[in-house]
């Protein structure tokens, strides 16, 4: 299980959500995530520290197209030295489609974060299939 600590900012003032609970989800969430290692020695092995920042879709935009070369705004970017940047603004949108609240997507999204961080991918249809059957799972788990 990794020693890990884990961190929620709010780096965004368009949206209001429950800062405390969320915090609280992501430690539950560390704790769990960390039993599903998709391979051995994972970035999430090795971490000590991992800083969740919730940003605007300005942002997540910007910081898409310097280190991947995609324009436009994401729900989740991982970055293997501990980083996960999620987007407020694309989880309302989500949260809203599929009805539940604010916080249960920005959940669902560090959990996401945290399996990429424990070595699973999600370019390919089946392994992003299989990431969202265990990160639903989760999150299940977790409410």
């Amino acid at each position: 299980m990794s020693a890990a600590e884990i961190s929620v900012h709010n780096r965004q003032r368009k949206l209001r959500f429950d800062l405390s609970w969320l915090r609280r989800f992501a430690v539950k969430a560390l704790a769990e995530c960390t039993l599903h290692a998709a391979t051995p020695n994972t970035p999430l092995s090795q971490l000590e520290s991992i800083e969740v920042s919730i940003v605007s879709d300005a942002v997540i935009a910007d910081v898409h197209v310097r280190f991947m070369q995609i324009e436009g705004p994401t729900d989740v970017i991982t970055f293997e030295h501990g980083e996960i940047l999620i987007s407020s603004e694309t989880a309302q949108m989500y949260a809203f489609k599929y009805g539940h609240p604010l916080e249960t997507e920005l959940g669902l999204y560090i959990i996401h974060g945290l399996l990429h961080l424990n070595g699973y991918d999600d370019l390919q249809k089946s392994d992003a299939a299989k990431m969202k059957k265990l990160q639903e799972r989760v999150l299940k788990k977790l409410l």
